[in-house]
């Protein structure tokens, strides 16, 4: 009998001994998720600042002496960075296509910031070899460049299973958001490695435009989400080999944001229109925003940085649940854009 009880006590030991470690382990997960929501308030709504956040690659009261160059910079999120670093002191080399409208955009920023300089450069982000890269190389040198913004890109004209997608389109998903971002960079670096070096009080800036298509793989768009993963491992990289040369380099993760490419006019809570994402983006520089657990990385807009902690956290960017909702999201929009294109015809 004694020994039948001696057994029972030690087995009620026992369980209560496991359901104490059960409690300690769930009480640590629970302080750790609170302490990562702590960060994720901290980098959003205390330390970011916006003028002196841009300052630092300008010298921080110098106007109008050092230059940003801003690549697909006559639409959406491109003209906005243009239009906020011009406010802010910035002169800025605009770089796209077409160059009627590149005339017309500095001639509008001319009359508005008169002691700024904004020279155009045309470049067909498509057809970047290495004469284009040598050119471009050539004509930034002659001006003293702190800031790259890699705003160019392009997405699929609708979400399109890979076996569907046209050869055409894919090339030039690929040529534009992969080989003329590196080329475009590559011809770029040296002249701000140069202007910093000039400045012991100066940085200088690499921004590029990444994707929430790249950091949950986007099925339907899967040649775009491949191009954005790219982009993230290949900034992520350069940040650590720039550092050294003073020139800090950053991905930008974003959700939809009002503009062409995406094709959403209007905006929402989850859904910022141009302006309050790239104000998003200089408040939060160098700060993570909602992409705590990644290197150089920055998810800059409150709302896109919630979405991004929240999945990250409970589920994980790769969990096939978040791939099978993303895929459902897609096939739902390509379902109403082939109604709508039927309807046309």
């Amino acid at each position: 009998m004694i020994g039948k009880n001696s057994y029972s006590v030690s087995e009620y030991l026992n369980k209560i001994t496991s359901c104490k470690l059960l409690a300690y382990l769930g009480f640590f997960i629970i302080l750790q998720k609170l302490y990562k929501f702590f960060r994720l308030f901290l980098n959003l709504f205390v330390l970011g600042n916006y003028n002196k956040n841009l300052q630092v690659y300008n010298n921080h009261n110098t106007s109008y002496k050092y230059y940003a160059l801003v690549t697909g910079c006559t639409d959406g999120i491109g003209l906005e960075y243009t239009k906020q670093l011009a406010s802010k002191g910035y002169n800025v080399i605009l770089l796209s296509r077409t160059e009627e409208k590149l005339q017309a955009l500095s001639k509008e920023l001319k009359q508005e910031y008169e002691q700024g300089s904004f020279p155009i450069y045309v470049l067909n982000c498509k057809n970047v070899d290495e004469d284009e890269t040598a050119k471009l190389a050539n004509f930034v040198k002659n001006y003293p460049v702190t800031v790259l913004i890699n705003n160019v890109g392009l997405s699929h004209a609708i979400p399109v299973p890979f076996l569907e997608t046209t050869q055409e389109e894919w090339r030039s998903i690929i040529d534009i958001n992969c080989i003329a971002t590196l080329a475009i960079t590559q011809s770029v670096i040296p002249t701000i490695k140069k202007t910093v070096g000039t400045d012991p009080k100066l940085r200088g800036l690499i921004l590029t435009m990444g994707s929430f298509g790249a950091l949950f793989p986007s099925p339907l768009l899967a040649t775009y989400s491949g191009s954005k993963a790219f982009l993230q491992n290949w900034s992520m990289a350069m940040n650590r080999e720039l550092l050294k040369y003073k020139i800090d380099t950053n991905i930008v993760l974003s959700y939809l944001v009002t503009s062409k490419m995406s094709k959403v006019r209007r905006a929402s809570l989850l859904i910022p229109n141009p302006k309050q994402f790239v104000q998003s983006v200089f408040t939060n520089l160098n700060n993570h925003g909602g992409a705590l657990e990644r290197y150089a990385t920055c998810t800059p807009y409150w709302s896109h940085a919630v979405y991004h902690f929240a999945v990250q956290e409970f589920f994980g960017c790769y969990n096939g649940i978040v791939n099978l909702i993303n895929y459902k999201f897609h096939l739902s929009i390509r379902q109403r854009a082939l109604k709508k294109k039927s309807k046309q015809n």
